[in-house]
């Protein structure tokens, strides 16, 4: 399983978050509770905040109980993983990571954004991560709302910076500083959700280019779409778009390169 990419993460200093009793703080959670308020006077049930709270509680477990135990306690029926040996470029997880033994040390990661659609059963976080050897970069995960209510990843991804950023002195780092922190965080956003009796506008058409397969996934609303893409060469990239302000825009893009030859 050479192409588990999410295990190639992020900086301290780019998590690190003020404590949350400062005025500022107080002030970011009444306009997050005002936000929320919104949302369901509009209709939304998208809660990019249960996303990112599964995603941090993804994280702590990898931390205290192993990645491989974490990843496997947080995937969907049917989840993929990257996988580099495999011609169709995925390959379903569940059963590699039974005879995978966890790392000696952990990889940290927490996201620092989310996307969801309008009914909350399709959502994106994407964030930053860092290995032991301080190596650093940038996944995205694809989370789907299961019949219990709760998420579970169904597909993630990540690579790393290049070139690496510099290290952070340790002391740049504030002592009141929060790593890896709390909801204030990271930026939230829910996809538009249609008014009574409007029709959602379909998502435009996917191209593939030569050489190229794809497979895109849209939202039971139909507010929210990922594409993945993978080339001859192996190199793959993930697209999230979603319906915002009427139109169909794109979210983020993340471009890994081929794996190195063997």
């Amino acid at each position: 399983m050479n192409g588990v990419r999410r295990f190639l993460p992020l900086g301290l200093a780019t998590l690190a978050l003020a404590a949350c009793a400062s005025p500022q703080a107080q002030q970011q959670a009444r306009q997050a509770r005002a936000a929320s308020a919104f949302l369901e006077r509009q209709g939304s049930v998208g809660d990019p905040g249960r996303v990112a709270a599964a995603d941090f509680a993804f994280a702590r477990m990898a931390r205290e109980e192993g990645n491989w135990t974490a990843f496997r306690a947080y995937a969907a029926p049917g989840a993929l993983f990257d996988d580099d040996d495999d011609p169709s470029g995925w390959s379903s997880v569940l059963g590699q990571l039974q005879v995978l033994p966890d790392p000696a040390e952990p990889i940290l990661w927490a996201p620092t954004r989310v996307w969801s659609s309008c009914d909350g059963r399709l959502a994106v976080s994407e964030g930053r991560s860092r290995r032991p050897n301080g190596v650093v970069g940038t996944y995205i995960t694809i989370w789907e709302l299961q019949p219990d209510n709760e998420y579970r990843w169904s597909y993630d991804t990540g690579t790393p910076d290049d070139p690496q950023p510099a290290p952070v002195p340790r002391e740049d780092i504030p002592d009141d500083a929060i790593v890896v922190p709390g909801m204030t965080a990271l930026q939230g956003s829910v996809a538009d959700c249609p008014r009574a009796g409007e029709s959602v506008p379909p998502p435009p058409q996917t191209t593939f280019g030569m050489g190229v397969r794809g497979v895109s996934e849209v939202s039971s609303d139909g507010t929210l779409r990922y594409t993945r893409l993978v080339a001859a060469d192996r190199s793959r990239e993930v697209i999230v778009e979603w319906l915002r302000e009427g139109e169909w825009q794109e979210a983020t893009r993340l471009r890994l390169p081929a794996p190195a030859a063997q």
